[in-house]
């Protein structure tokens, strides 16, 4: 018989491992068993199926999972049978349990969790019995060798109270058939709390379940929140910080194992704490930990929890007089700081998501950043009246934030409202979209300038950056080597910025010679703008900085006041804390004394401060400290490393 090609192989051995890949992990691990082994599996299961079916048609609304259990020897369960989890490890029975006789190796044994929070008719061992007959009933109907075990949660909790996880074992080792959402969270969290005593018991005090799954408002996506108490009591070799960071990253990290294992990814939540922590916000009447102790259930405790528990609910666990003032301000303090957030946003945050772009878009168009009041003014007229580039409905959305601002910042204005906040956010995305297309027509136009005013701009800002640096004069000669020497090697600007520099002057050189081509043009226009915004913003931090260190801060009495020397005047700020700033100025004479103060304006001071040289060391004199006696009073104290 002729071989066939290899490529025919090939194909069958690609086409066939794509059919594996559709089979979810239950049918391909099924598949690897041998056949009559796959018969009976698949029996069993449409035995369960109906079952189910059969179950839930009655007690729908209370069955909270079902579950295939494994025979008394563990070993006889094929794990291909459990659908929840393909790869969970082989786990050993109790102590002293017998293997299973001949006669029992056909049983199938089940297990029918029943959420019993809601029943006030009859006691729960009574519910138990009554629901235990009628399922196993069911159970016998489909078939003989079914073997039912009917579990209550409140059992399956009280077993735990009782430090009893027999059941919580029994149940990470099921295999679900039916489930919403409990029967995964317990296997995960048994097997997650197997995986952490068995690395740190020395320091595990209680692992609880706890969030909705035990307060009855669980759902098939819940979270599966657990939280931990670490013993840091006995902490010699390390700080309790340490040790609870320590041991959290690995717990959570075992976290995302288990869930791996189990088939739950995502899903399981993990908190951990200290015990002096815990006990710490037990004494202070934190809501969450008396919620934990009040709904937890103790999936292992060396007994702490399950005392403090029996003492929150007998009353005796109760918050301080302090804990209770805090947490009857709290409520107040949580609206104010609304408030003040609601303000933040239009005087910050808004204004600044309006005015910086604006900013940027006029450093882009080649026009320094104007003073803040100044920028929507600038706008218009560069934008509106003489490019025509942009509408003036957007300008007067510009206005709008500036003055809003200035309004909350004077307080003319107390609070903005929801609605306000709405207007200010909505208008302030239009905004940004409108200067978004805006740029784009700016790099229309910057494609018209000559080189020249490209070399002259950059130029000039690089010889501005370089002043703050104390440079004053350089030849054009220099500049470049000046720009790496002091900028670029002391890493104040980017190395990229210095080649972006250096590939302008060469490019000018090639205007001057008539090489430049227009695609080398259209590079340099583009490399350009990120420079200059670069160089700006240097400048402008350049010049802020220096700005703080030209002002004298003093106290004199309650009250806190500001001398700016800027070259031949001096601004003083009366009270900086005063909503309503008195600003006054005066010349300063050659012998470092004022003369007489005049009244001026916050405008004013601006104003100078953005015409002025601010040298990079400002020089008190001596004559100074008597002026601060004559304004602010004998008993003035100057501030330092404020």
């Amino acid at each position: 018989m002729p071989k066939k090609p290899k490529e025919n192989y090939s194909n069958e051995a690609k086409e066939s491992k794509e059919q594996q890949d559709k089979k979810s992990p239950e049918e391909a691990a099924l598949a690897k068993l041998p056949p009559d082994v796959q018969e009976k599996l698949k029996a069993i299961k449409s035995k369960l199926e109906k079952f189910q079916k059969k179950v839930m048609e009655k007690f729908d609304k209370y069955i909270v999972g079902i579950a295939l259990l494994p025979p008394p020897k563990p070993a006889q369960m094929p794990q291909q049978l459990m659908p929840q989890a393909p790869s969970m490890p082989q786990i050993q029975m109790p102590p002293g349990s017998q293997p299973a006789p001949a006669d029992e190796k056909d049983k199938i044994h089940v297990l029918i969790l029943v959420d019993d929070s809601d029943s006030q008719k009859m006691p729960k061992q009574e519910l138990k019995d009554k629901l235990t007959t009628i399922i196993n009933s069911m159970a016998l109907e489909i078939d003989k060798n079914f073997v039912t075990q009917t579990v209550i949660l409140s059992e399956l909790w009280q077993n735990c109270y009782d430090g009893k996880y027999d059941l919580l074992q029994l149940i990470a080792m099921s295999a679900s058939v039916f489930d919403k959402g409990m029967l995964q969270a317990i296997r995960i969290a048994e097997i997650h709390k197997t995986m952490v005593l068995k690395k740190f018991e020395k320091y595990i005090v209680s692992y609880v379940l706890a969030g909705s799954l035990v307060q009855g408002r669980a759902t098939p996506t819940s979270d599966i929140d657990v939280w931990i108490v670490i013993d840091d009591t006995d902490v010699k070799k390390m700080t309790r910080v340490e040790l609870k960071d320590k041991l959290r990253a690995i717990i959570i990290g075992m976290g995302i194992e288990a869930g791996e294992l189990t088939g739950v990814r995502n899903k399981i939540n993990i908190q951990v704490y200290i015990l002096t922590d815990f006990w710490d916000s037990l004494r202070e009447a934190n809501p969450v930990i008396f919620t934990l102790l009040r709904d937890g259930v103790p999936f292992y405790d060396r007994g702490i929890f399950m005392p403090w528990k029996q003492l929150l609910k007998m009353g005796k666990i109760k918050p301080s007089a302090e804990a209770i003032d805090l947490f009857m301000g709290s409520g107040e303090q949580v609206l104010r700081r609304v408030k003040l957030k609601l303000n933040e946003i239009g005087m910050e945050d808004t204004y600044y998501a309006t005015l910086t772009p604006s900013q940027a878009a006029l450093m882009h168009y080649g026009i320094p950043p104007p003073a803040p009041k100044e920028t929507a003014e600038v706008m218009r007229e560069v934008f509106v009246k003489k490019e025509k580039m942009l509408e003036e409905k957007f300008i007067r959305i510009l206005e709008t934030n500036i003055q809003i601002r200035k309004a909350i910042e004077h307080g003319d204005k107390k609070e903005l409202t929801g609605r306000e906040i709405d207007q200010l956010m909505d208008d302030a995305d239009k905004y940004l979209k409108r200067i978004k297309r805006l740029f784009t027509q700016i790099e229309r136009i910057r494609e018209d300038r000559d080189m020249v005013s490209i070399y002259d701009t950059v130029s000039a800002i690089a010889r501005d950056a370089l002043r703050a640096e104390g440079i004053e004069k350089v030849s054009n000669e220099d500049l470049l080597k000046m720009f790496e020497h002091k900028l670029v090697s002391e890493g104040k600007v980017p190395t990229r910025q210095f080649k972006t520099f250096e590939g302008i002057i060469r490019a000018k050189k090639d205007y001057d010679e008539h090489k430049l081509s227009k695609i080398e043009m259209e590079h340099i226009f583009r490399d350009s703008g990120n420079l200059i915004k670069s160089l700006v913003e240097y400048v402008q931090r350049k010049r802020g900085a220096e700005l703080e260190r030209a002002k004298i801060r003093v106290k004199y009495g309650s009250k806190y006041g500001e001398v700016m020397l800027l070259d031949t005047h001096a601004f003083v700020v009366h009270d900086i804390d005063a909503k309503d700033k008195e600003i006054s100025k005066a010349r300063v004479k050659p012998n470092g004394s004022l003369e007489a103060l005049e009244k001026s304006s916050h405008e004013e001071m601006e104003k100078h401060i953005a015409s002025v040289h601010i040298p990079q060391r400002a020089f008190i004199k001596e004559p100074i400290f008597e002026e601060l006696k004559k304004i602010f009073g004998p008993d003035v104290e100057v501030l330092v490393n404020y």
